[in-house]
């Protein structure tokens, strides 16, 4: 191998991967955390170092040259493989200290993590846990995240998945809102309620007609995709939402509208890099968490 050849700085390397990803210097820094300045010039060291130009630069965006397109394959394969370095060093620690970083649901990381990880405080004091409450999913190759809690099976082969005990959605509705508007005895009554929507409303017609319940868009007046919010305004008694049963049995001014709706099964799983599986820290949290949940 003609080791001068490739003696350019990963750095740079990294810098010109990143912003190809993002799409703009501005979204690259910081992802990164780093100024744009600077990022901007690890990019042109790059260029200058391989005597090509990677981008063209206009007032708008960044626009790959075709140079830069056809370098952009090895350049991702070098991301892989620098995250495959990171992620094997961890799996070698054997120490239980250290910080994991579980990414979850808005919902699991309010209702669900705190409880299961109180015996963790117990059996690892040292350890430092950062939770990521999103419902975004985390990309656990590129170490966004060490463990993750998702509600759909994942894809990548990479990664090593766990099903955990489904969890049960259904209606609630706070009392003195049903005893105000009335509680619905037909499919029809309900059709006529207000709902609180979770994420866009036209993600849950499908669901709701597949039970006999046809809303449209005009039935959910409130919107959003935190289910801690979507919690408190269905208690406030701004109209019926789905909730699991372990958060909606929690709050006693909540009962269910309509039992006669067939309840909703919600897949969980708990998922980690296949690599991390041997990282004492990463292995305890994971075992932690399958058992509590």
């Amino acid at each position: 191998m003609e080791w001068q050849r490739s003696a350019f700085d990963w750095n740079q390397a990294r810098a010109f991967l990143v912003t190809a990803e993002e799409g703009s210097l501005s979204a690259a820094a910081r992802a990164l955390r780093l100024t744009q300045p600077t990022l901007s010039r690890q990019v042109a060291g790059l260029e200058e170092a391989l005597g090509v130009t990677l981008f063209e630069r206009t007032s708008r965006a960044l626009l790959l040259t075709q140079a830069g397109t056809e370098l952009l394959e090895h350049f991702r394969g070098m991301g892989d493989a620098a995250n495959r370095i990171a992620l094997t060093a961890t799996g070698q620690s054997q120490a239980v200290t250290g910080k994991v970083v579980i990414a979850a649901t808005n919902g699991m990381a309010t209702y669900v993590l705190p409880r299961v990880l109180k015996e963790l405080r117990t059996k690892a004091p040292d350890l430092q846990i950062e939770i990521i409450a999103s419902n975004e999913t985390s990309d656990l190759r590129r170490r966004e995240a060490d463990i993750a809690i998702r509600h759909r099976r994942p894809q990548d082969e990479a990664l090593f998945a766990r099903r955990l005990r489904d969890m049960t959605g259904q209606l609630y509705a706070s009392t003195p809102y049903l005893d105000e508007v009335g509680r619905p005895s037909t499919a029809e009554d309900l059709a006529r309620m207000n709902f609180v929507g979770f994420d866009a409303p036209e993600q849950r017609l499908g669901l709701m007609a597949s039970r006999g319940i046809e809303l449209t868009t005009a039935n959910f007046n409130f919107l959003t995709s935190s289910v801690t919010l979507s919690v408190a305004l269905i208690r406030q008694g701004f109209g019926i939402g789905i909730l699991p049963v372990e958060i909606g049995e929690a709050y006693p001014e909540l009962e269910n509208p309509f039992p006669a709706f067939e309840p909703i099964e919600i897949e969980t799983w708990l998922v980690a890099h296949r690599e991390l599986r041997t990282n004492p820290r990463i292995r305890l949290v994971f075992d932690l968490i399958a058992e509590g949940v």
